[in-house]
């Protein structure tokens, strides 16, 4: 800004000096020049500042110095060049710097333009220099609150980010638990009729290999998934035996693909284990980025809004999950009309 400023007024004060003087007046734009580009590299590159105030002393005591020559005592050339300076030093140093420099060149534009004006320099430029010296104190606390306050909310979005991928996890955890251990354990606890040893030994083996990430648990969470071929991976040829049917192109991200095979697994161990069928159909449609999963049989069905809050089987393992990835989960069913797992993601 200095550089800049001063730049301007030399070119304008060049225009008012006597052609016997022109010589003397284009050296001393030379210099401003020099200083101008000082000053910039200065605040570009954050160097050179002891530089950048040893050319804005030289161009004030030049055209102070010379303003005999230039245009007469206390012209505008030297006193616009000398407030200036003098109100940029106070943001540039601090008054350890910026008043006994300001003095220095004050008396050196006393000394040129002779002591009778003192009494108009010396009140306007102690007032500029002031005034400059508290805008840019107030300037720089407001600053300061400005960042604690950015600081202090980046802080609490951090935290509310960790907090939220705390719960979930503990979220996702809950829902797998429920999905392989807890139901098998509690299927052999109530002494489920046609669960043999054989059974609960093969449910056993399908809850270790999920809790192992053996059955595709653990996969990139960034790159794209084709949705169908994942399904039919998870669904395999256990009991319930199911049906796929496939339509569009259905590209989803790993997390989403994770969320959809751990949400229709769970619908799936509801149909062998309740639903007193040995078959299910499972369709999956893509249409652009929207992505519709349905899992459905032709059981015993149930009131879905009859089931208790401690069950986590519909709740946690499919609902919350696929909200959690984004998308929604419905499930509909009456008893003797079957059941119908409806999972959907929007897309991005």
């Amino acid at each position: 800004m200095r550089g800049v400023t001063v730049l301007v007024i030399s070119a304008f004060g060049l225009l008012a000096v006597p052609a016997r003087a022109l010589p003397l007046g284009l050296a001393l734009l030379a210099l401003v020049v020099a200083g101008a580009g000082v000053d910039c590299w200065a605040a570009y590159t954050g160097r050179g500042a002891a530089l950048s105030l040893v050319f804005a002393v030289l161009r004030v005591a030049a055209v102070g110095a010379s303003q005999e020559w230039t245009g007469g005592p206390l012209n505008l050339w030297a006193l616009n060049t000398l407030t200036t300076t003098a109100i940029t030093l106070q943001w540039e140093w601090p008054p350890a710097v910026s008043v006994p420099v300001t003095a220095g060149l004050f008396a050196v534009e006393v000394a040129a333009a002779g002591t009778g004006a003192t009494g108009t320099l010396l009140p306007r430029l102690v007032f500029e220099c002031l005034l400059a010296r508290l805008g840019f104190i107030l300037l720089r606390r407001s600053g300061r609150r400005v960042d604690e306050l950015r600081e202090r909310r980046s802080a609490l979005a951090r935290a509310e980010a960790v907090s939220l991928a705390r719960k979930r996890q503990e979220r996702e955890y809950l829902a797998l638990l429920h999905d392989t251990a807890a139901s098998t354990f509690l299927m052999v606890a109530a002494r489920v009729e046609d669960t043999g040893p054989e059974q609960v030994a093969a449910y056993a083996r399908r809850d270790l290999a999920v809790l192992t990430g053996a059955a595709g648990g653990a996969t990139r969470q960034d790159s794209p998934v084709e949705l169908t071929a994942s399904l039919r991976a998870a669904v395999g040829t256990g009991r319930p035996a199911v049906e796929v049917r496939a339509e569009g192109t259905a590209l989803v991200p790993a997390s989403v693909a994770l969320a959809f095979v751990r949400a229709v697994r769970e619908a799936l161990v509801n149909v062998a284990r309740h639903a007193g069928v040995d078959a299910a159909e499972l369709s999956v449609r893509g249409e652009g980025g929207r992505v519709v999963v349905v899992v459905s049989d032709r059981g015993v069905g149930f009131r879905p809004d009859e089931v208790p809050d401690s069950c986590r089987g519909i709740r946690g393992s499919v609902v919350e999950r696929m909200a959690a990835a984004g998308g929604s989960a419905a499930v509909t069913s009456r008893p003797g009309a079957g059941t119908s797992v409806r999972l959907e993601w929007p897309g991005e």
